[in-house]
């Protein structure tokens, strides 16, 4: 039966829109060009860790949601949407692979006066220069002429109940103003404020700023943490005074390294284009390189910390807590958790690992055993390291039973641990 919705990509970008739109009562189907997420979501599982939990799932397929592995469904709707994932490749500029899947197989059964609309996070100018000539020539129809295109990159935050869907405004850009009012009318469904770019390339460019700024800041506030160190300075302090400014700061928080599924783009990197600016954003670079450094400089620093108690890093018993990207979440996109582990035992320490969102977590395909007894474990161990701040954690209690706690997040009361 034909649907108002299909969303195609069901992966961290698509499964929260189809709950959105399931919960508006939205009849949806969702398509992947892979059938593994459709075969789990129809056993009530999630394909994607850190997504919806089961029993969202559940209540998401009794209100009408059809997942499907047959594109003949995508033929049948008023409005498509791609979540394909967009994934950074080995030369560090963006895969648009399961971006041109997913067009193609929209475009072999697009209908005339469908909406298309694109969530993916891909560099500007995709949407016109990309995604708009695969619909074109595997429909014969033209772009705002014969069905409206528009760009509105997600800006979901992954398990966060307090900017939710409905609460947290949707940039759209359409190809022409009739676009983005067909892209506005789907999206004012699903969220209280739409706010309308001036075309595609605006709402693309508006994802690559608010991750850049994310990764920039993190930078900036990773090499005041190593500076700080170095000259005896407490960074955690320094933030909590600086955050007290009403005006012209916003505080930032170092860490092991910076995960998450956004990642840092150049706009200047456009590899379907010959016109490219040719002035790349070489504080983009330099904070993804400092960024990157992180995992090294929590190596460095408990080889040091191991050093300074009479112990070698080789045969070392080293416990990571929370393998996760961010808190409170089983997601675990680009965490660092995974090279720290990988260096250490490079080195020859023994890793032990506790995450109460993790239940079985591998390093190089090979199983890290879990802490049953996080206490017991952090007393046994000769080195804690924390990674990850999880609510479960009671810091202070564990900062009393290791026998020696680095804290990379600079979450333990102060003096009960090492800081990063």
């Amino acid at each position: 039966m034909p649907a108002d919705l299909a969303v195609i990509g069901l992966g961290h970008l698509g499964l929260p829109l189809v709950q959105a739109a399931v919960a508006a009562g939205i009849d949806t189907v969702g398509y992947d060009t892979d059938p593994r997420p459709c075969a789990e979501l129809r056993a009530g599982r999630t394909p994607v860790e850190g997504s919806l939990t089961a029993s969202e799932i559940r209540r998401m397929l009794s209100g009408g949601f059809r997942p499907t592995t047959s594109a003949a469904e995508l033929g049948r709707v008023r409005t498509a949407v791609i979540c394909a994932p967009t994934p950074l490749g080995p030369d560090r500029t963006v895969d648009l692979t399961a971006l041109g899947d997913a067009a193609r197989a929209l475009a072999a059964r697009l209908r005339p006066h469908t909406t298309v609309l694109l969530e993916s996070a891909v560099p500007p100018g995709t949407t016109e220069n990309f995604l708009r000539p695969l619909l074109e020539e595997g429909s014969g129809l033209v772009a705002g002429r014969d069905f409206h295109l528009a760009c509105s990159p997600s800006r979901l935050d992954p398990g966060n109940r307090t900017h939710t869907y409905a609460s947290t405004p949707k940039v759209i850009g359409g190809l022409t103003s009739a676009c983005t009012e067909s892209a506005a009318a789907f999206y004012g469904r699903l969220t209280d404020k739409v706010v309308r770019a001036r075309g595609p390339r605006e709402a693309e460019m508006t994802k690559v700023l608010e991750t850049n700024f994310r990764h920039v800041n993190i930078a900036l506030v990773n090499e005041m943490a190593v500076a700080c160190h170095d000259l005896g300075i407490d960074l955690w302090d320094v933030i909590r005074c600086a955050e007290t400014k009403p005006f012209g700061f916003q505080p930032f928080r170092p860490g092991p390294g910076v995960g998450g599924h956004g990642v840092p783009v150049d706009p200047g990197c456009l590899p379907y284009s010959s016109r490219t600016p040719g002035h790349p954003l070489r504080m983009v670079s330099l904070a993804q390189e400092i960024n990157d450094r992180m995992p090294s400089y929590v190596i460095q620093r408990c080889a040091t910390l191991l050093n300074e108690h009479g112990k070698s890093v080789r045969g070392a018993r080293v416990l990571l807590l929370g393998v996760t990207y961010k808190p409170d979440s089983a997601d675990q996109e680009a965490a660092p958790a995974r090279e720290i582990a990988t260096r250490l035992m490079d080195m020859g320490a023994q890793i032990g690992y506790h995450d109460p969102h993790v239940l079985d977590w591998q390093v190089r395909e090979l199983p890290v055993p879990r802490a049953d007894s996080l206490y017991e474990a952090a007393a046994a161990a000769d080195l804690t390291v924390l990674l990850q701040q999880h609510r479960t954690y009671d810091l202070q209690g564990l900062a009393v039973k290791a026998q020696l706690l680095l804290d990379t997040r600079g979450a333990t009361p102060a003096g009960a641990a090492h800081r990063l």
